[in-house]
């Protein structure tokens, strides 16, 4: 089995979109990459202002969501990787939510 690397040093977040399904990036070298929400149960879960209140980070390698605790790279966009999370972790943070 062979491992797949994706050079990103030069691949950059330019805009955002999120919709109530998906996540849609448009990236420095052209390439538009839609993927589901349920990918990031975080962001599924959040409300429609948390998943916009992002920001773009190290010079637009990744995003942000402040509220959500979710970061997402371009290099995990590039290579179709969804969150890797625990189902005990998420269980631990939607509890957490619902308690405030």
């Amino acid at each position: 089995m062979s491992a797949v690397t994706v050079d990103t040093t030069h691949i950059f977040v330019d805009a955002v979109e999120l919709s109530d399904e998906a996540l849609a990036v448009q990236l420095s070298d052209g390439r538009s990459l839609t993927v589901p929400l349920a990918w990031y149960p975080r962001l599924l879960s959040g409300t429609v202002a948390e998943r916009n209140n992002w920001r773009l980070v190290g010079r637009g390698q990744g995003i942000h969501w402040l509220d959500l605790d979710e970061d997402i790279s371009v290099a995990n966009l590039l290579t179709g990787q969804a969150s890797t999370e625990s189902q005990q972790s998420l269980q631990s943070w939607l509890e957490q939510r619902a308690a405030k």
